[in-house]
């Protein structure tokens, strides 16, 4: 069975979506069968994997959802798009929109993406899932299905501020609707450590949260080339492979393998 690891924040331009596409071919690098899933109705993800026009894409996630809405039979590899860097995807489009506001209303509502999961998790050893800047349907039905969490967080005052609101709600969906959802970590993201500024926030994200919350020990640096990829449709690893964004991607993902050992 696959593990089911949701990336959120409610804060946008934390490298949400960057941290999606390099875990995933990061784990398909060691082997591992990986699915990743599009819950953002900007589709970020499709088209940082190169399917740019998503809003044309006649299979997505809105469609798989809305078929469960009204109790019809999804076919397991029905809207499924495969990367020729290993990892396959299930797009997001502009439809999601719709669906979070039919879901507002709907029974079962923050489970929805849940029984799809489960429907297809025999299949893949990691589903990994993307998810919007909010706090909204989508998101809730993400950390519901999840087995565990990651956060990324910048460097920025604000940000780290800002986690405490995500908490609280992770904390609710944990005691409300899935007990077995944990925290995997913390993972800082497009810092520039040359900076007192960067240190000190990285500083204070530590002492607040390091005796409650595992901080991963990689950190992702600020870096144009990791900017780029999103243009060009493919990994960091085939952007730049020996770059010092690759090379901190490749120890994330040693990481996240290396909590399957414990």
């Amino acid at each position: 069975m696959a593990k089911i690891i949701t990336v959120a924040n409610q804060k946008g331009g934390v490298g949400k979506t960057t941290t999606c596409v390099n875990l995933g071919i990061g784990l398909v690098k060691q082997n591992k069968k990986v699915l990743l899933i599009d819950s953002d109705a900007q589709g970020s993800l499709t088209a940082s994997l190169g399917w740019r026009d998503s809003d044309n894409i006649s299979v997505t996630l809105a469609t798989v959802m809305n078929k469960i809405l009204q109790d019809i039979p999804v076919d397991n590899i029905e809207g499924i798009l495969h990367h020729n860097e290993g990892v396959s995807l299930l797009p997001g489009n502009i439809e999601l929109s719709a669906v979070e506001m039919t879901l507002v209303t709907a029974m079962s509502r923050e489970t929805i993406l849940k029984q799809y999961i489960e429907a297809i998790k025999h299949e893949y050893d990691y589903i990994i899932i993307d998810t919007c800047p909010s706090l909204g349907m989508l998101t809730i039905n993400a950390l519901a299905a999840a087995d565990t969490l990651i956060i990324p967080v910048t460097p920025k005052y604000l940000d780290v501020k800002g986690l405490e609101l995500l908490l609280k709600t992770v904390a609710k969906i944990n005691r409300q609707i899935n007990p077995n959802l944990s925290i995997e970590g913390i993972l800082i993201t497009m810092a520039d450590t040359r900076t007192t500024y960067s240190r000190d926030i990285i500083a204070l994200l530590e002492n607040t949260y390091k005796e409650k919350i595992k901080i991963f020990d990689s950190i992702i640096p600020l870096s144009v080339r990791a900017s780029e990829i999103s243009v060009e449709g493919v990994s960091i690893y085939a952007h730049d492979p020996n770059g010092k964004v690759a090379l901190a991607y490749k120890e994330f993902t040693r990481e996240v393998l290396h909590n399957e050992k414990k």
